[in-house]
């Protein structure tokens, strides 16, 4: 057993601690991304305050898009015979949508796996070797083989299992139900056709025969998980179990039993997991959250009722999906009125986009659960009416979870039009500056309420007539073009998306996936005693901040992994000078003193 995990054991033996005495951490603050140089650049704290000493950190990259690493090149999107796909051009395609990255400290190495949410996705596990100082330089890397499960879809991001292996995400899996009834491929959503690649078809000139023997769409939208060996061997699963959504990431407890799934998207829920044994996800019991509003300020608040969608485990359901298990083998359907309501002996659901009244036929229940899992939570009366579920952390000084939320929008305001065949759990008012949300723990790990930490602030008329003012002081708001460029407060946070907590020092850190929000995404440090936010992280034009990640002792220091993903890729594209600016960025700020304190 790894110290890391040794010391989650510990912890969940009190599911509840609270932080007897923190320690301090104040990170140089990194100034707002002003002209045109710096909003092209990779910025970070150059140096941070840990119980009044001073260490330099900054960032350093472990490898870019296209590096070639022991012979490999890194990011390459790979096909089920190990050849590397072709983009549109011709060109082979190197994705640079580098996301979630993971430390691994297994025996007496460290390795990092590193996924692009492309389609196909690529995992890539990385050697790495640790100097003195407690830099980390890539001296091999290669792709993770997803063949026996068709492929890896889209994933996005992820975290580390107390059991010290790589877990991951498929994000937006495809409407089955559409891909059964098209009749014609301009009938499907065209963000499925690169998959067919990793099967060899071109998605340029394949037939809607080809496509759907090329796609299934039920061999998606899983938390995967990647062990590794000192060799270097990485073993990839699917956890079938856990259910189907448009993963974000799970995040498992100290109990190595419980994990939350975040579900991302309009119509969402949320997602919690409890395994039938520790450290195997393989199996277990998955439940739906039911938002019971109890405050409509700010953000929100709610208790939290848990639905039952019964047990299910991998294997069963992989069988399942290979035997070519269609919608139309899950569900009876039948039309909904106006009105909302269904025909006896259907249930509605507000989930995947539409409003539909369905009967699950018989024995197919367990089915339904894991392959349709938001369409039978709806049914059975959980919320799917958040938006954009983002990144989960959790908080063993306090005993909390955070989820957040980059939009407070559309089904979570109150009579939505993406309410109808659902019950309009949640009725708050919409912020589109997004929001983090605390959820309360139980001793079992079960979250029991949630509410509004933190949410952005959308930019008024005023301080819109504030930045023309020609005596508008650029260091603490927005003045001229940073007005029209950013329609959230610079000093606050837009669309957060992954998070993570410094254990014993009272600091949740929060990355930011915004376009209009903030022109140059960021990543802030904020200190839950007072509510302060630092910007410790800047990224160039059209970039997205992705796996913030604190690991507090890998080898003898810590790291607060950053990863930025599509530079000049989301906005801005015609500010690209370089092609080889583009490329996505995988690195760290640090190293850090170890601080498993």
């Amino acid at each position: 057993m790894t110290l890391r995990s040794q010391l989650f054991a510990a912890s969940a033996l009190i599911a509840v601690p609270m932080l007897a005495h923190a320690g301090e951490i104040a990170f140089a603050p990194v100034p707002f991304a002003a002209d045109d140089a710096a909003k092209r650049a990779v910025l970070a704290s150059e140096h941070v305050t840990i119980d009044g000493k001073e260490y330099s950190v900054g960032y350093s990259t472990l490898a870019r898009s296209g590096d070639l690493i022991g012979g490999t090149v890194f990011a390459a999107l790979t096909d089920r015979a190990g050849n590397v796909v072709r983009s549109e051009d011709g060109s082979e395609h190197i994705s640079v949508d580098a996301d979630f990255t993971s430390l691994l400290h297994i025996g007496g190495k460290i390795f990092s796996v590193t996924h692009f949410e492309s389609r196909p996705g690529a995992m890539y596990v990385s050697e790495l070797t640790q100097d003195t100082e407690g830099n980390l330089t890539p001296v091999s890397t290669k792709p993770v083989d997803f063949s026996k499960f068709g492929g890896l879809w889209v994933p996005c991001a992820g975290s580390v299992t107390p059991w010290e292996t790589h877990l991951g995400s498929e994000e937006y899996p495809a409407d089955a139900r559409e891909i059964e009834e098209a009749t014609a491929l301009d009938q499907i959503d065209d963000y499925d056709f690169p998959m067919v690649r990793y099967e060899g078809v071109d998605p340029a000139t394949m037939t809607l025969d080809e496509f759907k023997a090329a796609y299934k769409p039920y061999r998606y939208g899983f938390p995967t998980e990647v062990t590794v060996t000192e060799d270097g061997t990485a073993t990839a699963a699917k956890h079938f179990a856990m259910g189907r959504v448009a993963v974000e990431l799970a995040k498992v407890m100290p109990d190595q039993k419980t994990a939350y799934i975040s579900d991302d998207g309009t119509n969402v829920g949320l997602f919690m997991f409890v395994a039938d044994t520790e450290g195997d996800l393989s199996a277990g019991t998955l439940y739906a959250a039911k938002w019971v509003q109890t405050s409509d300020d700010g953000a929100g608040a709610a208790d939290l009722e848990w639905i039952d969608l019964g047990h299910a485990d991998d294997a069963s359901i992989q069988a399942a999906i290979e035997a070519d298990t269609k919608f139309s083998d899950i569900f009876e359907t039948a039309p909904m009125a106006d009105d909302g309501s269904c025909p006896d002996g259907f249930l509605s659901s507000n989930a995947e986009d539409r409003a539909e009244c369905l009967k699950v036929k018989p024995g197919m229940e367990a089915v339904a659960s894991r392959l349709e899992t938001r369409r039978y939570a709806s049914m059975l009366g959980a919320t799917t009416e958040f938006r954009k579920m983002e990144g989960i952390a959790y908080d063993p000084d306090h005993g909390k979870v955070y989820l957040s939320m980059s939009e407070v929008a559309k089904a979570m305001e109150g009579g939505a039009k993406q309410d109808k065949g659902g019950r309009d759990d949640i009725r708050v008012k919409k912020n589109a500056c997004g929001a983090v949300y605390e959820l309360s723990l139980g001793d079992d790990f079960r979250a029991t309420s949630m509410k509004g930490l933190i949410a952005g602030k959308p930019v008024d008329d005023a301080a819109k007539a504030a930045a023309a003012d020609p005596n508008c002081d650029a260091a603490h708001a927005m003045c001229g073009a940073a007005a029209e460029a950013n329609t959230c407060d610079i000093n606050g946070i837009a669309n957060p998306d992954n998070i993570t907590y410094i254990p014993g020092y009272n600091t949740l850190i929060i990355g930011e996936d915004t376009g209009e929000g903030h022109q140059n995404d960021a990543i802030w440090a904020m200190n839950l005693g007072d509510g302060a936010l630092t910007r410790i992280f800047s990224t160039p034009y059209g970039s997205e901040t992705t796996s913030t990640y604190w690991y507090p002792n890998i080898g003898g220091h810590g790291y607060l992994m950053a990863v930025v993903q599509h530079p000049y890729g989301e906005s801005d594209e015609d500010k690209l000078a370089d092609a080889a600016d583009a490329r996505a960025y995988v690195g760290y700020i640090g190293p850090f003193p170890a601080m498993d304190k």
